[in-house]
């Protein structure tokens, strides 16, 4: 009985070893094939009658080639199974698109040929993850980067550009190739599926309702917002939110070096950067739209976010009549953020002294928002939100929270009002009264 039942398995082993055996020549004169007859494919199912007859027809020529008698160990599901890999890499992004088209993954990440994605927030290994070799995963790159026009080579090791899938779904795509990346081509790929709206961000318990309802009021009151935080924290998220507080008979211009910002108002002009050619020309960067928003004559100016020189012109702007602007950065915590503001000021070349430039950043910036992700429970939260007074005496910065954490905030945690004592004397609460927001006030610190 045993030798019967292990006879159909030996065999089934044998087929499976000599299919694996073959895969690797079918699959090229496959591809061979499928490049001879030069049709443009738009999708992954338009190629698939193709690739399947390909697969077939190699099938065959490899068996004759071998002059090899009896039938083929090839059977419908590795025809189908192949005939699909190559209908991914002509008609879609090989491996990625499955990816692609989930609408829970956030991010894909690729090292070599090992493939991470960010489901729902949770990170996943893919195993295995479809990448045979280096050459795949260039090859399923360089038709990514098909649709920006952008090119990856020796002499442009890295690319950092934006594409539209077929779907509409914007994607952040960065990549860069050895030798710069050692342990072989390094892909991210980003999707952003439009901002949230406040009801939506509110279900997801990054913040109450009582602290979404002031950063409203904070809005329509054209105070001046900074929202900060670390990698994947939230900052685009939430500046998307708060936009929906804006009038919309209100001029805005949007300045990004990636399409993020999805604000609901009638009147807003984006502008978006441009990277150098290959001749190291044509670059538009952050400070040159920054510089030429102001000339739009915007009611406000929203940055997606600062990184460098560009911080003293967005000062400037806040500092000479376009109050209500609103950008993000990377800081650790809200007075770091400030401090991060310094440094992207000097960057600019100005020989401006640090009293002056402290002076600059407390006359501008109204609030501060900071925003932090949890690696151990992945979520994302408002943490901080403070008033920026001015300077001390020692030209330090003077900051009064507005809100303080209750609570473990990796889990359940949430901003409350601090003492109405401390809060009502801040200047964020002053402006929020001068400017019709009494109601808001009195709500978060009863009155």
């Amino acid at each position: 009985m045993g030798a019967t039942t292990n006879r159909p398995l030996f065999g089934q082993d044998l087929r499976a070893r000599q299919v694996a055996a073959e895969t690797p020549e079918v699959r090229q004169r496959a591809r061979e094939k499928l490049f001879a007859l030069g049709r443009a494919y738009r999708s992954v199912d338009e190629v698939y009658p193709d690739a399947e007859q390909a697969v077939r027809e190699a099938v065959r020529d490899l068996q004759a080639a071998s002059r090899a008698l009896g039938a083929s160990p090839w059977n419908h599901q590795d025809v189908a199974r192949l005939a699909r890999e190559l209908a991914l890499d002509f008609g879609g992004y090989g491996p990625l698109q499955p990816f692609l088209d989930d609408p829970d993954v956030e991010e894909i990440m690729v090292t070599g040929t090992r493939m991470l994605v960010i489901r729902q927030g949770r990170e996943e290994y893919v195993e295995p993850s479809g990448f045979r070799d280096e050459e795949h995963v260039r090859l399923t790159v360089d038709r990514i980067l098909l649709r920006s026009g952008r090119r990856l080579d020796e002499s442009c090791p890295d690319v950092d550009t934006q594409i539209v899938m077929d779907d509409g779904t914007l994607c952040r795509v960065h990549a860069i190739i050895p030798p710069v990346s050692v342990a072989g081509t390094a892909l991210t790929v980003r999707k952003f599926q439009g901002g949230m709206t406040p009801d939506q961000y509110l279900s997801t318990g990054a913040l109450t309702p009582q602290v979404m309802a002031f950063l409203a009021a904070a809005v329509r009151a054209h105070l001046n917002i900074v929202v900060s935080g670390g990698t994947a924290s939230g900052k685009t998220t939430l500046l998307n939110v708060l936009g929906h507080f804006i009038q919309r008979e209100e001029r805005i211009v949007t300045v990004e070096d990636a399409l993020e910002l999805d604000l609901p108002i009638r009147e807003v002009r984006p502008l978006l950067t441009r990277p150098a050619n290959v001749e190291g020309q044509g670059e538009v960067t952050i400070r040159r739209l920054v510089k030429n928003a102001l000339r739009m004559r915007p009611t406000r100016i929203v940055v997606g976010e600062v990184r460098g020189g560009e911080a003293l012109d967005m000062l400037q702007a806040m500092n000479t009549g376009h109050e209500g602007s609103m950008t993000t950065g990377h800081a650790n915590s809200a007075r770091d953020m400030l401090s991060r503001l310094e440094t992207m000021v000097l960057m600019a070349g100005m020989d401006l002294p640090l009293r002056a430039v402290r002076g600059q950043i407390a006359s501008a910036v109204d609030l501060v928002v900071h925003v932090k992700r949890y690696e151990r429970t992945k979520r994302r939260v408002v943490t901080e939100i403070v008033s920026l007074e001015g300077l001390d005496g020692d030209a330090e910065y003077a900051l009064a929270p507005l809100f303080e954490m209750r609570g473990d905030p990796a889990t359940t945690g949430q901003l409350e009002p601090v003492d109405g004592g401390r809060a009502l004397t801040s200047r964020v609460v002053r402006k929020l009264e001068e400017r019709g927001e009494e109601e808001v006030v009195r709500r978060c610190w009863a009155m």
